[in-house]
Parts: structure tokens; C-alpha cells; sequence
């Protein structure tokens, strides 16, 4: 007969219930994150938050000889909206973005597609060789290019003396705005094709694969595959593109220097924000044209984007 022990069956501990994390542990951990963000919160607030908030104040207030600063509400902004020089400067630079901007799009393309093809001797030479002016401060380039323009001793004169052919007073009011553009166009060539040819590296290779199966030639293969790919990389090109043509400063105030009965103190909104505000001490004013310039951008950047996402949306 069989023992007693023998037939007991030791039952399985019980699991015990497992701890659910309360409010007040999700609250400590939400903390922790916010401490973590904090120091670039405050510095963002400082260096960008602050100062937009203290210029549009400014704004709103105007300075008399008598009866010193008063509120002037948008008084500004309607002066603004009148201003001749503004809205030539505004226009001058909308000829700007229509014209450099696609071509210095296309060769940056241009060049990320010629790299990344392989067949290029020394790929890594000339990758750094396009984009080295980069590295070249804006102030320092359009000093040299100021030099190589000039109508009286500069390089391409002097070439074209050479060559027994008459060169094109480059630093002229028809020739002021190409010249600029052509020295924008040489500091961020470079920039943009070191984003494409990233973008295109980043390709899968199973695509390459599936392209050299159906017989695609490297024509097809960068019009059908590498272009579509780089469509999302254009347009935050061309949106970096449009802010940097509305807030163009430095090549022009360089150029003053090298020709200033060409280049006006409003010859571009930046430069005549600059001038409103440290040259004839209007600084409401400025800041009011400041803050319209800004619209103007938003305006513009966003009606970018929604041509190009309904361009993208149906391709």
C-alpha cells in the first residue's frame, strides 16, 4: 500500500501579482525628461524666443523728436506696406530666387550624380574640391569675387584683354544681381550636392539589382531610381534655398564697398532693415520691416510646399 507522502502532490507557488507602475513613478520619469530638455528650453528662449518677442514690442511704439517714444500700434506696418524701397527690395530678390536657386539645384544634382556613378577619377578629390568654397566665409568670397570682377584690374578683364575681346563691366546695375547670384551659386553648390549624394548613397541595393536584371542602362537607372529618390531632398533644398534668398546680407553689403553707386542701402530687405536700424537709428521702424520680411517668407515657403507636395502626391 502505498505511503501517504508518496501521494502528496506539492502545489505550484502562487505568482505574485506583479506591481503596477503608479502615477507617481510615470510623474517622477515625465519629470526627469523635462530636466534632461531644460537647458536647451531656456537657451532656445533666450537667444530666439526673447528677442522676437522684445522686436515685435518695438514694433508697436515710435520714436518723435518731440514727445519721445509713443505707442503707434500698426501705424509701422501700414508704412511698411507703402514703402517703395521695401517692395523693390522684396522684388529683386523674388528675380534672385527664380534664377540662381534652380541653377544651383541642378548642378548640385548634377555633380551628386556624377559621383556616385563611380566613374569619376578621384571621386573623394573632387567631392572636397566642390565642396570646399563652402568652408570659405560669405564675407571672404565676396571680397575675391569683388577682386575677379573688377572692370580695371581684375583677372577676367585683364583674360579678356588678353583674348583681344571686350568683357562686361560685371560690377554694372544689369550685371550687380548675376554677379551675386554667381558667388551664392559657387558657396553652396557644394552644400547641397554633399546632401543629394548622401541621399543617394542611401539607395537601396536591391534596387540597383532588380534595374541591372530588367537591362536598365545607368541613364534609365538615374532618371527612374536615383531623381525619384531625391525628390524629398530637393524640396528641403529649395525651402532652405527660398529663406536664404529673402534674408541675403553679407555678399551685397560686401559689394557696396566695390561699387556703391550700384548696390543701394535697399538693395536687398536685409541690408535695408540694417541700415533702418544702425544708420539712421529708426529701430521701430526696422524691426516692423523686419517682421514683414519674416511674412513675406512664410508666405512664400509655404506656398512651396504646397505646389510641391500636390506635384508629389500625384507623381
Amino acid at each position: 500500500m502505498a505511503s501517504s507522502a508518496d501521494t502528496l502532490v506539492t502545489a505550484p507557488p502562487a505568482a505574485l501579482p506583479r506591481r503596477r507602475k503608479g502615477p507617481r513613478r510615470k510623474a517622477r520619469r515625465g519629470r526627469a525628461g523635462y530636466l534632461f530638455v531644460a537647458p536647451f528650453l531656456l537657451f532656445f528662449a533666450a537667444a530666439f524666443i526673447a528677442p522676437l518677442a522684445y522686436a515685435a514690442y518695438t514694433s508697436l511704439f515710435r520714436t518723435r523728436l518731440v514727445g519721445g517714444t509713443v505707442f503707434a500700434g500698426l501705424q509701422n506696418y501700414r508704412e511698411v506696406l507703402h514703402d517703395q524701397a521695401f517692395r523693390d527690395g522684396v522684388l529683386r530678390m523674388a528675380r534672385f530666387l527664380v534664377t540662381q536657386v534652380p541653377i544651383m539645384l541642378v548642378l548640385a544634382v548634377a555633380f551628386a550624380l556624377a559621383i556616385d556613378s563611380g566613374r569619376l577619377w578621384g571621386p573623394r578629390f573632387v567631392r572636397l574640391s566642390i565642396f570646399l568654397p563652402y568652408a570659405v566665409p560669405s564675407a571672404v568670397a565676396a571680397l575675391m569675387w569683388g577682386y575677379l570682377y573688377g572692370p580695371s584690374f581684375g583677372p577676367i578683364t585683364q583674360l579678356a584683354d588678353n583674348l583681344g575681346v571686350t568683357a562686361p563691366n560685371l560690377l554694372s546695375g544689369g550685371w550687380m544681381l548675376p554677379s551675386i547670384a554667381n558667388i551664392v551659386t559657387w558657396e553652396f553648390v557644394g552644400y547641397n550636392m554633399i546632401i543629394f549624394y548622401a541621399v543617394l548613397r542611401a539607395i537601396p541595393a536591391e534596387l540597383y539589382e532588380a534595374a541591372a536584371v530588367d537591362g536598365a542602362g545607368p541613364v534609365r537607372v538615374a532618371v527612374h531610381i536615383k531623381l525619384p529618390a531625391l525628390r524629398p531632398a530637393l524640396g528641403l533644398t529649395a525651402i532652405f534655398s527660398i529663406i536664404g534668398t529673402f534674408q541675403l546680407f553679407t555678399e551685397p553689403s560686401i559689394m557696396h564697398t566695390v561699387a556703391p553707386n550700384v548696390i543701394n542701402r535697399s538693395y536687398t530687405p536685409s541690408l535695408y532693415a540694417y541700415n533702418l536700424a544702425f544708420t539712421d537709428q529708426r529701430l521701430n521702424y526696422a524691426a516692423a520691416l523686419s517682421f514683414a520680411m519674416g511674412a513675406v517668407i512664410v508666405i512664400v515657403t509655404a506656398a512651396f510646399v504646397l505646389v510641391f507636395s500636390r506635384r508629389r502626391a500625384r507623381s
